[in-house]
């Protein structure tokens, strides 16, 4: 998508809208980031609070290298500039659900620098920029529902260990938002640095959006908390930019603010105001020494990463999958790893591609389980595939062979087997039904011999609906060419 080609129509023209976004995703590890308590979702509240997390006087922080390893990771899948050199610095603030009255984050010094994550829009490739990568604790949670008069205080996620990924502004429409945050949590669970459940909060983000006349210069943004899902994201941009254009065209000014999305109401609502100014008092921690990372450590982050979804997909596509099936077998991890069995099982590309986005999706999809969940490992759908290819069933046998294996849990070869669905290839046979099939059609066989050759089709579905799916389509077509000319 050009940049032109998403406008927004007011009273007093067209506008442009500016999306920056800022991402914060849960890192995959089994301690937070400064001490030794688990992070496993879903734990009662404060079950997994250390001294440390609860801000007890005298507990000093240590810093997690797992932490810092799926970072560090997390930053080389996007091409980014690993620094070597990082500080922690606390940000001071006070709320209920920070122990501390101050958050270890990293402003000056950040662990990762620049880089990119191209997006497909339409067929066409636009890259993002990503400004930054830094490490940082998250606060705790509070809960508002517990108590009539009272608000209860859960520390279990106090101290868990985010990445705070900051783009630049250079998305322009709520499609380029969309497929932006959707291309970034394929990485990071790609890399296995973030598991992307948006719906549990490990991953969220928040919508920085503004609005200007076409080559303008950039207007006042606001940033929308905590949205968490890619539908909301877009729908977030949306909103706030025509609420945005309608205050500007009304002769107001957008104040710099932190709002929040309801997608009951579908609108944004002010929730503070933020200026530029705002004094967090940043300052090196003194409890925490700078992050020093050698060459050892950065090879090591480096032979660790998977095949990344742009180079899969390019590679899928190289054997023989479309493009569009390229990516959506790229889009989830698991979907990936399931056809990559497929493949190393024997299976082509192109056939294999087809199946699992038709045949095996509608099965899962009625089934309301997810491929992981498959009752068709790769290794079976290989076999069904290969008999396919080998000319022992037809396509519409495999497709009765399929649902059998759904229901059975049995090999393909052993229910062709045992139900005597093998295809037949033998003209003598073959040729006997056609001639049945011709006789008992004498209207429709002298309109095709009179020009109207879309009867092939009837006569074709005739022959195979006799023999009971088991002929060999490509047989039957040669034969009834032949019978038909006769």
């Amino acid at each position: 998508m050009s940049e032109s080609a998403y406008r927004i129509k007011g009273e007093t023209g067209e506008w442009e809208v500016v999306i920056g976004l800022e991402v914060h995703a849960q890192v995959t590890s089994n301690a937070k980031l400064f001490s030794g308590a688990a992070t496993a979702f879903g734990a009662e509240p404060n079950t997994q609070v250390s001294l440390i997390d609860a801000a007890m006087p005298g507990m000093l922080p240590v810093p997690n290298i797992e932490c810092i390893r799926q970072a560090v990771r997390t930053g080389m899948a996007i091409d980014a500039q690993i620094n070597k050199w990082s500080r922690f610095d606390r940000k001071n603030y006070f709320y209920a659900d920070l122990p501390q009255g101050y958050q270890i984050s990293q402003l000056y010094h950040p662990l990762v620098g620049e880089g990119a994550i191209e997006i497909d829009i339409d067929g066409e490739t636009k890259t993002i920029g990503v400004e930054r990568i830094h490490v940082e604790q998250d606060a705790g949670k509070l809960m508002h529902d517990q108590h009539p008069r009272l608000s209860y205080v859960d520390l279990n996620r106090s101290g868990v260990a985010l990445m705070e990924i900051v783009s630049k502004p250079d998305m322009r429409s709520p499609a380029e938002a969309g497929a932006y945050l959707a291309k970034l949590r394929s990485i990071l669970r790609y890399v296995g640095s973030c598991d992307g459940n948006m719906d549990q909060g490990s991953m969220r983000a928040d919508v920085n959006v503004s609005v200007r006349k076409p080559g303008a210069e950039f207007g006042t943004r606001t940033e929308t908390k905590n949205v968490n899902s890619v539908r909301f994201v877009m729908q977030t941009v949306e909103i706030e930019a025509k609420r945005q254009i309608e205050v500007l065209e009304s002769g107001g000014t957008i104040v710099q603010e932190t709002r929040l999305f309801d997608p009951d109401r579908g609108e944004t609502r002010s929730m503070r105001s933020k200026e530029d100014a705002h004094d967090y008092r940043y300052f090196p921690d003194p409890d925490l020494l700078p992050l020093e990372l050698d060459d050892e450590f950065l090879d090591a982050c480096r032979a660790s990463l998977p095949e990344l979804p742009d180079a899969k997909r390019a590679r899928y596509i190289a054997a023989g999958v479309t493009p569009y099936n390229a990516g959506v077998l790229t889009a989830e991890v698991e979907t990936a790893r399931y056809f990559d069995a497929l493949l190393d099982a024997g299976a082509k590309g192109a056939a294999a591609s087809n199946w699992v986005t038709s045949e095996l999706f509608g099965a899962l999809n009625k089934l309301g389980k997810s491929i992981e969940e498959s009752p068709v490992s790769a290794a079976q759908a290989a076999e069904l595939l290969g008999l396919v290819a080998d000319g022992t069933i037809s396509g519409s046998l495999a497709k009765q062979v399929f649902e059998i294996m759904l229901e059975t849990g049995d090999s393909a070869g052993r229910i062709v087997e045992e139900r005597g669905l093998k295809q037949t290839s033998d003209t003598g046979a073959i040729e006997a039904v056609i001639a049945e099939v011709l006789a008992k059609n004498p209207g429709q066989l002298e309109q095709y011999r009179g020009g109207k050759e879309a009867l092939f089709g009837f006569f074709v579905g005739q022959t195979m609906k006799a023999m009971g799916g088991k002929a060999n389509p490509g047989v039957v077509n040669d034969l009834l060419k032949k019978a038909l000319a006769g």
